[in-house]
């Protein structure tokens, strides 16, 4: 199986919960004897490029019609379309930053959602997403309880992931959310990564089982 496994938290790798969540479950799927074929990804690191009006320019052009700079400015994102497309899985790690998702997985999500790449669009102006035999867990961690309460109408992060990914194709992604963590006491973020860790479990046997 080829994941590409992408982190986008800003902290370091042994302060990080989502990166630590991350490496958890690409050990259960070892621990499940899946064959695994790694395409690694830091976004802290490798930060993809804001959008801009050449790109978008680009984008829409055929592909027979574009420049020489125009290729060149969409040379990037076609290089990361690729490395999705050609994963049998995404799993996509990361901390909620004021109630939504990274600006660094946004800008990602920007560079890989491309007209006859990604998706089709057809002459009705209906489109279809290519993305739809893939396998995508988001892996999130969020510092209060959005599960039932106060805060439970500021999730922006499930949305948006949902929308983003539906309109290329993933209809069931697959979410395993560690929550409470920074506001709240130390027991209580001890439970909710020890519920999101045997989250992960399930998750990597449930995928082993379907290879």
């Amino acid at each position: 199986m080829k994941i590409m496994h992408i982190d986008t938290s800003a902290k370091i790798a042994e302060k990080s919960n989502s990166r630590m969540l991350g490496q958890f479950f690409i050990e259960q799927l070892k621990i499940q004897n899946v064959d695994l074929d790694i395409d690694y990804l830091d976004l802290t690191k490798d930060v993809q490029p804001h959008l801009t009006s050449e790109f978008v320019v680009a984008t829409y052009k055929p592909e027979n019609e574009r420049t020489p700079e125009m290729k060149q400015v969409l040379a990037e994102s076609d290089a990361m379309c690729q490395r999705v497309l050609d994963a049998d899985a995404l799993v996509c790690a990361m901390p909620m930053y004021n109630w939504t998702i990274p600006a660094t997985f946004k800008t990602f999500i920007d560079t890989i959602i491309r007209t006859g790449v990604t998706y089709d669009l057809f002459p009705d102006g209906t489109t279809k997403g290519k993305l739809i035999d893939k396998k995508v867990l988001f892996i999130t961690t969020r510092g209060a309880d959005l599960r039932a309460g106060a805060f439970q109408h500021m999730d922006a992060m499930t949305p948006v992931l949902k929308a983003s990914f539906g309109f290329l194709g993933v209809d069931h992604p697959q979410f395993v959310d560690a929550q409470p963590l920074q506001f709240s006491d130390q027991e209580s973020r001890l439970q909710a990564l020890a519920r999101a860790e045997e989250e992960l479990t399930s998750v990597a046997k449930q995928w082993a089982s379907e290879l």
